[in-house]
Formats: structure tokens, C-alpha cells, sequence
């Protein structure tokens, strides 16, 4: 009998700023406050007309480009893929992880994926947008007031101040003669502030103060024939350019936590000179320091943070803050033509004139300006029509002309951060005057600057929105008394408990079925259950292992994985989460599967995922005896289920065990009429017995039954039917049905390397004629990276055979090459099989007979299944026939039988074949 209580009162938070900050934030709220089930209502609050673009991506000129590559742009800490996945999915269909993205429509990314966050929220999160400002905050016990400039108020239990950088200011270096003139501009980012220059006609000249990436943007929006664009700062350097083909990080070696800042400086001069000269590039060094940084800010005291930014700021930021290259050849063009012009020094006087000009703007004419130039450089007056603060955001808050800062500083519900930049936060969480972080008020990004120094990039106020979103849904969660009844939680298939509701775990159960039987509707199932409950760990999980082993990209999926299991799972599906990501990473794997079913042997997705039965293609191969133990630890957990008694079938044909294997297959078959691992095994058996024609019939029986049979496997399954075709001699049952089922038109994937082009090849080698297959064909259905450098030597193996099925020479040279640079089996194998096809190719069959009887005793260290690697086998008879060697052809012949029957070897001719496998 489940309980009944009333539901809980719904909470309200405020977040203030929709730019990227608010954006990134918002979105965290919404998939964290889905993922726990916690009611939520959130208000965001500012008066620009779209969220997610703020100043920075608010810009429409195409030349304003990331400083950032795309790779490393994703608004998901935990999924680095995801604003490429969208920029494919959004007309950049040839967009890279290196490409830098216009500013623009990364700030429609921004929008994009925060509307379908709302969207995926709905039911749970109520969403306002109140296009106004927040002018003050005042507190009502432990609730917020925010009040807004329109004269309205929000009530808030949490409220994000996700504000951005401070507007410029012109203070700290503007004579006041310049401050009063409207030939200065303070902010250039200001809606309309850079008009009066960018009219037509206008050619003026223009001074920019600052030379980093803010003038780089001005300086090319406001270029033109006749206009020379002047740039001072103290130091006069122009953002360092990124490079055409980026080298990965380099982490320091050194461990520079705690150093003096004296010892700080040397310990990076040491690691940026090593890297420079190991790799000839100073920018993996810099990028390698970027996850150390605010780490090594905190360690110093505030007189040598003081001192850093006195004395190394600048060349910092031109080395860490680096222009795009395409930005950059534009700024070398400028100053090559003199349009630009850079300088070191200051601002000494400023004189300002009458404009003479009909129709003039502002009160003043053209500013004079005298600029003491760095070192003995002397003096140079600049006369142009304008001076633009280029400076960058102001870090004082206290200068900060936004009210609600100003008031929360004054009344000491805010203090500012070291050296008064920012203001002082414990992870996020504001700090009054009295050093407490008691009040539900955080923020992120620029405001934070004093205590990380970097943290106004996206990379970095990602994880910071989504540790605020944590922490305020924590916070939320005390405010709410625990529910006194638990509800009774559903389960799978074998009575594991699933953290989740009844209808999503229908929905999985589902998935699970076509899984384990290998029938169509697996994904979608769990695709469903994910929709249906977005915390549900198990279904992203599962999602996430089938997309990886289809070869799609898993890491969208593993990260909604990751995200559920930290927000809401059991032990039982953090282990399974954990287990998937393993696979997926490539970390230790088997490792983590074994481990997890020590602990829950009856857990059958992950006896699936760890069991080499459900790898038709053999791409997972594992040792027998290992194979074993897994299956005979959790046998006593399934009770004679079919499901093990399926891949105990598989586990058994491999070991030759053939009439063994088809009576547990059959066993299978009658509970579980659909199981296609059970069919799977018997189709091994089947062949290696030599029952050809009832394997033939029983496989495509079993295909035409259900139109779901097989899944994505039917056509593993018509490659074995295939095989029955050319043993029993039946050439145009194996061409039908490879026009059916086989073609690089109907197989996608790492199915139709390993299925399609090994047939191709066995055909030709069988004495028929070959399906057209070309370069071409393999290439537009198998992924290119599969192909040319094949992760695994079973799929290398295959790899070659397509290039071989396709008469590529080059094809095979280069598998060639990158199975001699992989080492271990590739090397000792695959290498020398990609010579012996390429004799086979060019019809050199004698030295194709002597490599391939040289390999063949190591073909099995491959991996895959016997009659998977028989292909090779099949090909040295074909060279040693062709090369006239009939004896040894005839003796090999001789010894098949016995192994494997076959029609086709009874009637195979002992002499040389008439042309050569060719099409």
C-alpha cells in the first residue's frame, strides 16, 4: 500500500543576466531540477531580447570569431562534444573541433540549448523571463526581494547573480577634458556607440586605448581605406595568434602549488622552455596551465597577486588570450598596410577642437593626443577623430554603475574580492561583511575574478553554473522536509529495483527485451525511457553502450548518463554508469564489468555488455575461460534463463564443442523463440558441422518471421546464410541475397566492413564474379577513420580485405603503414597481410602464397570468430592453386572436411583457376 502526502511547496529562483553565465546556469537548473524531480519555478530576469548572448555574442559582424576552438565551446562540462554535435546538426556539417565559430552563432547555441532545456523541463520547471532589470535586493527573512527597475518585485528562495563582466570605464586613464568630450567612447560594446564612426564617408582617424582581443574587434570593425586605426596599451603587444594545427596540452611536470610568486615564475618559464623546445611550440605549455590556474592564483598572497598584475598581467594575456588564425591574418594584413598601428606607452595630454564639420557630432571637433612612448621613444602626437576605450572590463564592482551591485556592496551584503576586484564568494556563495555565507545569493563568472583571476571564459563558467545549480538545489532540498513514505520502486526484467517511475521503466524493460533477444527497438525504447524520466541513469547508460558499439558517438548519451547517476541512482546503476564509461573510455573495461557483476550477478544488461555473444561482429573478443567464470558466477542469479543458456551456446561452439552448443542453442530457441544470440550460436554450429543447407533454411526462416529479428544484426545473420550459399556451391542465392541484404546501400557501419566487404571477397575467391565494389562504395559506408586506421586487428583485418575486395593498392599500402606504426598483433599480422593481398591483387600468387603460409598460425591472436578469420585460409588456397602449387593446395583441402564439410570443398578444382579474382 503506497502512502499518500501533499506535494511539496514549490520553490522559486531568480537568476539575474540571461548572457552566457545566466544561460549556462539556467540550463544546469533546469536538466538538474528534471533529473531529482524538483519542482521548480525559475524567473530569469534581464531586459536584452534574447538569452544566451550577453555582450559578447550579441556582435553580428562575421569577423568577431571565438577565441576558443569549437572542441572546447560546449556548454556541458561533462560532454566537450556537444556544441559541435549541434553546429552539424545546424548547417556546419563540415564544421571541426579546431574551427573558430563566428561569436553569433555561438551565442544562438547558447539560445538554442537553453530553450530545449526549458522545453525538457516542462512538468518539473516553470520558466519566466522578465525583460527588465534587477535595481536592488533586499531580504524577508530567508527569502530575496529583488526589486526591478520596471517597478516590479520577485520573490526568490535562491537567487544567481549572473550579471558578466563590468562595463569599461574610462577613470583610470581618460584627462578630464576627454571624459567630457563625445569623441570618446567608453564603451564600444554599447548598442549604437560605434555608429558615428562606421557612417559613410567618414575616415577619420581613430585612437584605440588597449591592444588586446577588444581592440582586435573594434580595430576590424572599424578599418577602412583612408582611416588609420591607432592602438596604445603599456606594452604594445597585439594577442599572440593561435595556431593553424594545435598541438594537445602539456601538463607542467613541476608541481607549482604554493610557490612564492618569484618561484612561480620560473617554475613556468621552465616549463614553457621545455615544451618549446621537445615540441616547438610555447602554446601547449600556456594551455596546460589552464586547468592549474586559479588553483596557483590562490595560493598567493594579495601583495603578489598585486605584483603579477603589475608586472606579468600583460604578457600573460597575450599569450593566454590568443587570437583566432584567420582574426590574426587579418590584424598582420591591417598592420601591414599601416592601417593599424600598435604602440607602447601612455596618454600624457589631450587637446580637444571645434568640429568644422556640417552636421558635426558631439561637442567637440578632432582630439590631439600625446602619448609618451615606452622606453626612449620619445613623444608623438596623434590627431583623430576618436578614442575608444579598449581597456576591457572594469573588475571593480565598487565602480560598477549597475544599482543592484552597487546597493549589496554598500549595505554589506556583498565585500569585495581580493583587491577589490570582484567580490568575495565561498564557492560561489556571496559573503557579507561579516565573512558569512549564509544567504541563498551566488554568483559566477567576472564577478568571481578577484579569487580565480581566470574565470571568464566559457570552460570555466560552465562548471561553475553547473556547481551553482548544484548548490542551490541542495540548498532548496533542506527547505523541504523529507516525504515520510518511500514509494515501493519498479523493476527490470530480473527484479533489480530501478530508480525511476513506472512508465519509464516499462519503457526500459522493453529495451532490455530487444536487446537481449537482438531484436529492433532497443535504442528507441531507451531512448523513451530517457524522455520519459531524464534522471533515469540506466536508460542513458544503455543508450550511451549502444550507441558506442554501433561506432556512433556515445558521448552525448554517457554524459546524461553521468549527470543521472550523480543527481539520482542506487549503487547497483552508479557501478553500471560507471562500467559504460569505462567501455567507452577505453579504461579498464573488463575490469569494471567483472567487478560489477561480482556485486550484482543478476544483472543482465551488464551480463550483455560483458559477454562476447552480443559482439556479432567479434569486435569484443575475450578468452574462453574468462568468458566461463563470468557465466558460471552468474548462473545461480538467472535460474536456467535463456539468456545465459544463449551465450553459453555462443561460448561453446567457439570452443568446438559443436553438438553441445546447438542443443543449448535449441534449449534457448524453445523458451525464447526470438533469441538471437541463440540463433547466432547455432549458425556457428551449423556451419562448422557442415549442415549448410538446414542452416541456410533455419537462418532465413528465423529472419523472415519477424520483421524485428536481428535488429541491426540482420545482416550478420544473412552473412552466415551467405556463407551456407557459397559451401553448397549456390552462387545465385549468395548474389540475391547480397543485393537484398548486403550492399554497401543496406549495411552502414562497422557491419558492412566486416559483413559486406569480407563476402565481396569470399565471392571472388569462390570463383564467381565479385558486386561491383569500389573505393568509393566502402568509403560512403564505412566511417573513413574505421577504415584507414582501424582502432582493433580484427577490424584492420577486415579493413584490408575491403581494400582488397575494391582493388586498391593504395588502399592497402596504407593500412599498411598504419598497422607497422600501431606495433603488438597489427604489426605481426596485419602488416603482412595487407602485402599478401596487395600480390594478390597484382596476381603475384606465388609471393601472396608464402606470406599468407607464413601468417596463418597467428591469424587466431586477431580476435573474431574461426569461420570470421577462415577468410585468410580461403585465400591461401586461392594463391597456392593460382601459383600452380596444387599438392600443398590439395593437402590443405584434404584437411577441411573432417572440420568443416562443405559441397563446395568436395567439388573445389585442384588446378589453376581461369582469371584471377577480379570482378
Amino acid at each position: 500500500m503506497q502512502g499518500h502526502r501533499a506535494s511539496p511547496p514549490r520553490r522559486t529562483v531568480a537568476v539575474v543576466g540571461a548572457g552566457a553565465a545566466g544561460a549556462l546556469v539556467a540550463l544546469q537548473l533546469c536538466g538538474t531540477a528534471v533529473r531529482r524531480r524538483s519542482a521548480l519555478d525559475l524567473v530569469l530576469i534581464d531586459p536584452a531580447p534574447e538569452a544566451g548572448r550577453g555582450t559578447a555574442y550579441a556582435t553580428t559582424d562575421p569577423r568577431h570569431l571565438l577565441n576558443v576552438p569549437a572542441g572546447h565551446m560546449s556548454c556541458h562540462p561533462d560532454d566537450p562534444g556537444h556544441f559541435l554535435r549541434w553546429l552539424r546538426g545546424h548547417g556546419g556539417t563540415e564544421a571541426s573541433a579546431a574551427d573558430f565559430v563566428a561569436r553569433h552563432r555561438y551565442g544562438s547555441y547558447l539560445a538554442d540549448t537553453l530553450g530545449r532545456a526549458i522545453v525538457e523541463a516542462h512538468g518539473t520547471v516553470t520558466v519566466r523571463r522578465l525583460r527588465t532589470r534587477a535595481a536592488g535586493l533586499r531580504w524577508r527573512g530567508p527569502t530575496a526581494r529583488l526589486e526591478l527597475a520596471d517597478g516590479g518585485t520577485v520573490d526568490a528562495d535562491g537567487v544567481v547573480l549572473a550579471t558578466g563582466p563590468n562595463p569599461s570605464s574610462a577613470a583610470g586613464w581618460a584627462a578630464p577634458a576627454l571624459r567630457e568630450s563625445d569623441r570618446l567612447i567608453v564603451d564600444p560594446w554599447a548598442p549604437g556607440a560605434l555608429d558615428p564612426l562606421l557612417a559613410e564617408g567618414r575616415t577619420d582617424d581613430v585612437l584605440l586605448v588597449g591592444t588586446g582581443l577588444t581592440a582586435v574587434d573594434v580595430a576590424l570593425r572599424l578599418g577602412r581605406p583612408g582611416r588609420t586605426v591607432h592602438a596604445l596599451s603599456r606594452g604594445g603587444r597585439l594577442p599572440q595568434p593561435h595556431a593553424l594545427t594545435p598541438l594537445p596540452a602539456v601538463a607542467c611536470p613541476e608541481d607549482l602549488h604554493g610557490l612564492p610568486l618569484t618561484g612561480l615564475r620560473a617554475g613556468i618559464r621552465r616549463h614553457i622552455g621545455q615544451v618549446l623546445r621537445t615540441h616547438g611550440d610555447w602554446r601547449p605549455a600556456f594551455d596546460g596551465l589552464r586547468p592549474l590556474t586559479a588553483r596557483l592564483w590562490g595560493a598567493l598572497s594579495v601583495e603578489e597577486r598585486a605584483a603579477f598584475l603589475e608586472q606579468d598581467s600583460s604578457l600573460w594575456n597575450v599569450h593566454r588570450h590568443r587570437m583566432p588564425p584567420a582574426t590574426a591574418e587579418a590584424v598582420a594584413r591591417m598592420c601591414r598596410m599601416r592601417r593599424l598601428r600598435p604602440y607602447a606607452g601612455r596618454i600624457t595630454a589631450v587637446r580637444t577642437g571645434p568640429d568644422a564639420r556640417v552636421g558635426r557630432v558631439g561637442r567637440f571637433g578632432p582630439v590631439t593626443v600625446t602619448v609618451a612612448l615606452a622606453g626612449d621613444g620619445g613623444t608623438r602626437e596623434l590627431s583623430v577623430g576618436w578614442v575608444v576605450n579598449c581597456t576591457g572590463p572594469d573588475p571593480l564592482l565598487r565602480e560598477s554603475a549597475d544599482p543592484l551591485w552597487r546597493g549589496l556592496l554598500d549595505t554589506g551584503g556583498a565585500v569585495p574580492g581580493p583587491l577589490g576586484m570582484g567580490v568575495a564568494t565561498d564557492e560561489g556563495r556571496l559573503r557579507d561583511a561579516g565573512g558569512r555565507a549564509v544567504r541563498p545569493l551566488w554568483t559566477l563568472g567576472a564577478p568571481r575574478r578577484g579569487e580565480l583571476w581566470e574565470t571568464t571564459a566559457v570552460p570555466e563558467i560552465r562548471v561553475q553554473a553547473e556547481a551553482v545549480a548544484t548548490a542551490v538545489l541542495d540548498h532548496l532540498a533542506t527547505l523541504t522536509p523529507a516525504p515520510h513514505l518511500v514509494r515501493k520502486r519498479p523493476c527490470d526484467g530480473s527484479g533489480l529495483a530501478l530508480s525511476t517511475h513506472d512508465e519509464a521503466a516499462a519503457a526500459y524493460r522493453l529495451g532490455l527485451d530487444r536487446l537481449l533477444t537482438v531484436r529492433a527497438g532497443a535504442a528507441s525504447a531507451f531512448r523513451r525511457a530517457a524522455a520519459l524520466d531524464p534522471g533515469f541513469a540506466l536508460a542513458h547508460g544503455a543508450l550511451a553502450l549502444l550507441d558506442h558499439e554501433c561506432g556512433a558517438d556515445a558521448l552525448g548519451a554517457l554524459a546524461g548518463a553521468r549527470r543521472a547517476a550523480r543527481d539520482r541512482a542506487d549503487a547497483r546503476e552508479r557501478s553500471w554508469v560507471e562500467a559504460v564509461a569505462c567501455r567507452i573510455e577505453g579504461t579498464g573495461a573488463d575490469k569494471a564489468l567483472l567487478r560489477h557483476l561480482d556485486d550484482w550477478p543478476g544483472d543482465l544488461l551488464a551480463l550483455a555488455a560483458t559477454v562476447p555473444g552480443l559482439a556479432f561482429s567479434g569486435v569484443h573478443d575475450r578468452g574462453g575461460s574468462a568468458v566461463l567464470r563470468v557465466l558460471e558466477q552468474t548462473r545461480a542469479a538467472h535460474q536456467e534463463h535463456w539468456f545465459p543458456t544463449s551465450l553459453l551456446a555462443f561460448l561453446r561452439q567457439e570452443e568446438g564443442r559443436y553438438e553441445e552448443a546447438a542443443s543449448l542453442a535449441e534449449q534457448a530457441l524453445a523458451a525464447e523463440p526470438a533469441s538471437g544470440n541463440a540463433l547466432h550460436a547455432l549458425a556457428h554450429a551449423d556451419y562448422a558441422r557442415g549442415r549448410h543447407q538446414a542452416g541456410r533454411e533455419r537462418v532465413d526462416q528465423w529472419l523472415g518471421s519477424r520483421p524485428e529479428y536481428g535488429g541491426a544484426h540482420r545482416g550478420h545473420f544473412a552473412w552466415h546464410a551467405a556463407l551456407h550459399d557459397l559451401a553448397l556451391g549456390d552462387e545465385a542465392a549468395v548474389r540475391r541475397r547480397w543485393a537484398t541484404r548486403l550492399a554497401p546501400t543496406q549495411v552502414r557501419g562497422a557491419g558492412a566492413l566486416i559483413d559486406t566487404c569480407s563476402l565481396a571477397w569470399r565471392i571472388r575467391l569462390a570463383g564467381g564474379r565479385q558486386p561491383d565494389l569500389s573505393v568509393d562504395d566502402v568509403l560512403e559506408a564505412v566511417p573513413p577513420d574505421l577504415l584507414e586506421r582501424p582502432p582493433t586487428a580484427f577490424l584492420a583485418l577486415h579493413a584490408a580485405l575491403a581494400f582488397a575486395a575494391a582493388d586498391s593498392v593504395p588502399g592497402l599500402r596504407r593500412l599498411h603503414a598504419h598497422a607497422r606504426g600501431s606495433g603488438g598483433v597489427r604489426r605481426q599480422v596485419i602488416a603482412p597481410l595487407c602485402d599478401a593481398l596487395e600480390y594478390a591483387v597484382e596476381e603475384r600468387w606465388a609471393e601472396a602464397a608464402d606470406e599468407l603460409e607464413r601468417i596463418l598460425p597467428a591469424v587466431r591472436t586477431v580476435g573474431g570468430s574461426d569461420v570470421q578469420r577462415e577468410v585468410v585460409e580461403e585465400t591461401l588456397l586461392y594463391a597456392l592453386t593460382a601459383a600452380g602449387r596444387h599438392e600443398a593446395a590439395r593437402a590443405r583441402l584434404e584437411a577441411r572436411p573432417d572440420r568443416r564439410p562443405s559441397p563446395y570443398d568436395r567439388t573445389r578444382p585442384a588446378s589453376p583457376p581461369t582469371t584471377h579474382p577480379g570482378r
